[in-house]
């Protein structure tokens, strides 16, 4: 599948059924085009089977009641949903998006309670989301934006909103040759991509910023059971910039991303060492399973 994303062959779930994918539409009044009422997921299929696709769903539920957005379908009926897509497209191996928003309906401001909440699941065949980096090593700029405090934002939430500032840094990113951008929090810390959750080496032990203020991934959640289990120690804490020059490996995780390492942050270089490379193994054979 090719082309833009507005004009392809194929089937989308859209709030109960299957619509055409041209046919996927929505309102240029939809509530969420203008106050981003909105919350995503985003799954990878392999094999017929979707990797944590059940995480998935609760996750985008949760996600829904963070924004205070009752999300109208269970666990098992989105997953029902998913299949089905999948099905009518004709995919064994694809990328999953599933996508709540607040409707068009009686309101049009920022209070949109009587407005519905909708929900899609779409998908497309897609592959190394990095491109050639997955092997050689992505290279990272550093973003002038900082992920948000807590307290400004539901930073639990996997919202569209929280993502302007990751457009933009990508855009900047790209501008310089760079894969994609890495985060500071509001604190300093070393904190994420725009889009992975990011892990680093230094003899032998493997660091990762704590998610207080980011996204828990279940990919990191998957690749820090999977260290624990090999005997390497992993230390989830605050990392303070000045501390990348003395890392020696450095990877990303996240559905899209899956494990790609990372070579280059700014100006500091990062081998693509024994650990990275066993680890992406590792993933590759689990979610293949």
């Amino acid at each position: 599948m090719a082309g833009a994303y507005d004009d392809r062959d194929g089937w989308i779930w859209m709030d109960g059924k299957l619509v055409p994918w041209r046919e996927a539409n929505v309102h240029i009044l939809t509530h969420a085009m203008h106050y981003a009422s909105s919350v995503f997921e985003g799954e990878r299929c392999y094999s017929g089977k979707i990797f944590r696709g059940r995480d998935h769903s609760a996750r985008l539920l949760k996600s829904g009641e963070l924004l205070d957005m009752q999300i109208p379908y269970t666990v098992d009926q989105i997953e029902e949903a998913k299949y089905a897509m999948l099905k009518a497209n004709g995919w064994t191996d694809a990328y999953v998006r599933a996508l709540a928003w607040r409707g068009a309906g009686e309101d049009m401001g920022v209070s949109a309670r009587r407005n519905p909440v909708r929900l899609a699941i779409a998908g497309w065949e897609w592959g190394n989301y990095y491109g050639d980096a997955k092997f050689k090593g992505a290279k990272l700029d550093i973003a002038k934006w900082k992920r948000p405090s807590p307290e400004t934002i539901p930073t639990a939430a996997k919202a569209a909103g929280l993502y302007m500032i990751c457009t933009m840094s990508k855009h900047a990113a790209e501008a310089k040759g760079c894969s994609d951008a890495l985060f500071f929090d509001y604190r300093g810390y070393v904190a994420e991509a725009t889009g992975a959750n990011i892990f680093f080496v230094k003899d032998g032990e493997v660091h990762t910023p704590l998610p207080d203020c980011i996204l828990n991934g279940l990919t990191r959640q998957t690749v820090i059971a999977m260290l624990k289990e090999r005997g390497i120690t992993v230390h989830e804490r605050h990392i303070e910039p000045g501390e990348l020059e003395g890392f020696q490996q450095c990877w990303l995780t996240g559905t899209a991303a899956e494990v790609t390492p990372v070579g280059q942050i700014g100006s500091y270089s990062f081998e693509v060492g024994a650990i990275t490379r066993e680890i992406s193994t590792d993933y590759e054979k689990l979610v293949r399973a």
